[in-house]
């Protein structure tokens, strides 16, 4: 395994170019940039992390196109995730627009979502949800996730923590772009940095609504 030196310009370069050129001729032609500036690069990084938040997948570049009507073949991002619990974890992504920092929950059943609308609901832990919350999204983070436009039903509308109760899942992101320090080993650190602030929601989220 080689040592983590940084994620390049050409990875943002790759995708800006991969936007305007998603076929597979393109994609065979520049095979080797994907590799060198993007896959190598993050499974060194999620390779170092490993010993701080556990294993981490690496998404498949290509796109499953069999019920979609863009039949573009390859994503125009390269995603890794990092699971505390199936669903549950830590985000990172690579794109034409920089670097994406995230976790949270993404899937969900009809039995998690009770069990997270219960403990939304519950003054203890919903109290505790919302306080992480608040300072993730104080420390810069979009606080993001599907969400109804309504309290769900069940729930007064006017209860304290209505917005969390409209979510039908929850994760907090924010977009760093391309700052200096992406292409040098000091990222592991910055990007571990953002995991650790975004560790307590996680965190939560593994207790109270993981599947």
């Amino acid at each position: 395994m080689s040592t983590f030196e940084g994620i390049p310009s050409a990875a943002f370069g790759f995708y800006a170019e991969l936007e305007d050129n998603n076929n597979r001729e393109w994609w065979l032609a520049h095979k080797e940039t994907y590799d060198a500036a993007i896959k190598d690069p993050l499974t060194a990084l999620l390779s170092e992390l490993e010993p701080q938040f556990g294993p981490a997948k690496i998404f498949r570049p290509n796109r499953d196109v069999r019920f979609s009507q863009d039949k573009s073949p390859y994503k125009t991002a390269q995603g890794a995730f990092a699971a505390t619990k199936e669903g549950v974890g830590f985000y990172v992504q690579i794109s034409a627009d920089g670097l994406l920092i995230g976790g949270g929950y993404h899937s969900h059943t009809p039995a998690q979502l009770a069990r997270f609308r219960s403990a939304v609901d519950a003054p203890a832990s919903g109290e505790a949800l919302q306080g992480i919350v608040d300072s993730v999204a104080a420390a810069g983070f979009a606080i993001e996730g599907e969400k109804l436009k309504t309290v769900p039903r069940g729930f007064d509308k006017d209860h304290p923590r209505a917005e969390l109760l409209k979510h039908k899942s929850l994760s907090a992101g924010v977009e760093v772009g391309e700052p200096e320090w992406l292409s040098t080993p000091g990222a592991k650190e910055e990007i571990a940095a953002r995991w650790e602030v975004l560790r307590p929601l996680v965190d939560w989220v593994s207790e109270h609504a993981a599947p």
